[in-house]
């Protein structure tokens, strides 16, 4: 059903490695989501262990171990953004990073969860992550891949069943009138495995929806070169018109070693989002500890940092969570109304 998941605890090591140790679950606790009580267990949902939330969610659960009286917190891996907010909404998770169209469509009741919205907030805003439509320059001379639309007829990766990535992309092409059914021979591949069938000449092109400089993509451009197809100017106005979650994006030329010139694209904001019962005290409790200790997630993802600020709340896709709204008015943060639960 692809709702197996591993658990670990976390301790960050220096710079961006993480050192992962079993967690131990022999004594009972109790859900994360009430106000508190002796080692209240918060389960933390990620993603594969090839993208950046894995050690994210990580990071986490090492900063509230270390700072949050009376808590336990683990890290798990999933399929990423949309089966997080199924685990959200089944009660099996408890805090679940997630971009915000997932959150958005997750809290409306819309597409991958049509008729059946999932009662969550948000509790952190953290960075945007980037639309990148990754090809080798060898496939682009072949091929003559200038703008998204030319992957029509393709061997194209949309991202692991049920990911973030995967629903991003399925985004894209309906605000493309594309079809990922038609228009292109579809893998559904997570990172890894894209950037393996992308060396050996099984796929085209392939979808990472990831911070900038993401490992996987620094490892690939390491043994063949990359050409990031651009999305063109209309492209572009077309997605973020029916779609106004993501904003136009320039990848920098030269931030991946390979690509020098400036590319166009999309992004879009993730956030940790939570239940709606989980109390106020325990979201502020979570809130405060993570914000106050947010070296300590910047550590794992370091272009991250400058995004990691209260004030990036108002990017939030749904309302936040009263504990969040509480620890942010306390900084002197306002908080639109429209965020408010």
């Amino acid at each position: 059903m692809g709702r197996q998941r591993r658990r670990y605890g976390f301790g960050l090591a220096l710079g961006l490695s993480t050192t992962l140790l079993t967690a131990a679950c022999s004594q009972p606790a109790e859900s994360g989501r009430g106000d508190g009580g002796d080692a209240a267990r918060i389960s933390i949902a990620t993603g594969t262990t090839a993208g950046i939330y894995y050690p994210m969610g990580g990071a986490m659960a090492e900063v509230i171990n270390r700072n949050a009286e009376g808590v336990e917190a683990s890290a798990e891996t999933t399929g990423g953004s949309v089966q997080n907010l199924r685990l959200i909404a089944d009660g099996q998770s408890d805090m679940a990073i997630a971009q915000s169209d997932v959150v958005h469509q997750a809290h409306h009741g819309q597409g991958e969860f049509s008729g059946s919205p999932v009662k969550t907030q948000t509790l952190m805003v953290l960075y945007p992550n980037v639309y990148h439509a990754v090809s080798l320059q060898s496939r682009h001379d072949a091929l003559g891949l200038d703008c998204f639309r030319d992957i029509k007829g393709k061997r194209f990766s949309v991202g692991a069943p049920g990911s973030g990535n995967e629903l991003a992309t399925n985004l894209v092409f309906d605000a493309l009138d594309m079809s990922p059914d038609k228009d292109i021979e579809r893998q559904r591949y997570a990172y890894a495995e894209t950037a393996r069938a992308l060396r050996e000449e099984q796929i085209d092109a392939g979808s990472w929806v990831v911070g900038e400089g993401h490992g996987s993509l620094r490892e690939l451009e390491a043994t063949d070169a990359l050409h990031l197809i651009p999305m063109c100017e209309d492209e572009a106005a077309e997605v973020t018109e029916k779609y106004p979650f993501y904003n136009k994006h320039t990848i920098k030329g030269s931030t991946y070693s390979t690509v020098k010139e400036d590319v166009s694209t999309l992004a879009l904001w993730n956030v940790v989002a939570v239940p709606t019962d989980m109390s106020e005290e325990r979201g502020y409790q979570l809130a405060r500890t993570l914000y106050e200790n947010a070296a300590g997630l910047n550590k794992v993802y370091e272009a991250g940092a400058e995004y990691l600020v209260l004030k990036n709340l108002a990017k939030s896709p749904v309302p936040l969570h009263p504990g969040v709204i509480r620890y942010a008015e306390e900084k002197g943060v306002q908080i639109p109304d429209r965020l408010r639960p």
